[in-house]
């Protein structure tokens, strides 16, 4: 551990992710061990350049100690699964409807997201969850890239939000794909290929507005997927 700041450990390098670092994923939760004792990470968030890990109990490890920690891996990878499978979702609806993401907010096996959209029909409902389905069927290879500014906006359609959420400051753009599907400036984690998903359920949908329709999804097994 490097510093403390409010309560919170500063280590030299982390593998939990800081909440609000783009994507829309919630932080990580996990484990942190030094002098004979163990704090819980109970909250995790990036505050310029550092990134805060908040421990139950009352004092945090001293400097120089905390080295052991532990990431809840099995709650991170279910939203890995959830987070890929949002971005299938954004690239079927684009792909069909042309529609930008307004809202949205993410769980680890659930998700809600609000489209602009006009219509948002029971006939619709099932051509998204159907595309949706047979893309996480087929297959399709996440990539990462970190690209200067300048030459990921030079690709069509890289922000599908209808607010630019990315700051005018970052030099270097993260860009997530998935397969030819879907390709957006993305701070989140998601798993290895599409099929990691296993399925979606199309659980509820709501009117946010005339042009503002939310779709509520569930990971789901699909066609055997685990």
């Amino acid at each position: 551990m490097t510093a403390t700041a409010e309560g919170a450990a500063i280590l030299d390098r982390t593998a939990f992710y800081p909440g609000g670092a783009g994507g829309g994923q919630p932080h990580d939760l996990g484990t942190l061990r030094a002098e004979g004792r163990t704090w819980s990470v109970v909250k995790v968030e990036k505050r310029g350049a550092d990134v805060l890990h908040h421990l139950d109990g009352d004092a945090p490890p001293r400097r120089g100690d905390g080295r052991a920690r532990a990431l809840d891996w099995e709650r991170r990878y279910r939203l890995m699964r959830t987070h890929t499978a949002m971005h299938v979702l954004c690239g079927v609806i684009w792909r069909e409807f042309g529609a930008q993401v307004t809202g949205g907010q993410m769980y680890p096996d659930r998700a809600r997201m609000d489209f602009e959209l006009e219509d948002l029909s029971p006939e619709r409902v099932r051509l998204i969850e159907e595309r949706a389905n047979a893309a996480i069927a087929a297959g399709a290879p996440v990539t990462v890239r970190l690209l200067p500014r300048e030459e990921a906006f030079q690709i069509p359609d890289l922000i599908r939000t209808k607010i630019n959420l990315l700051p005018a400051g970052i030099a270097e753009v993260r860009v997530v794909g998935v397969g030819d599907l879907d390709t957006q400036a993305d701070g989140g984690t998601h798993v290895a290929d599409a099929r990691e998903v296993g399925g979606i359920r199309v659980v509820g949908t709501r009117s946010k507005g005339r042009i503002n329709k939310r779709l509520e999804v569930e990971r789901a097994i699909v066609g055997g997927g685990a």
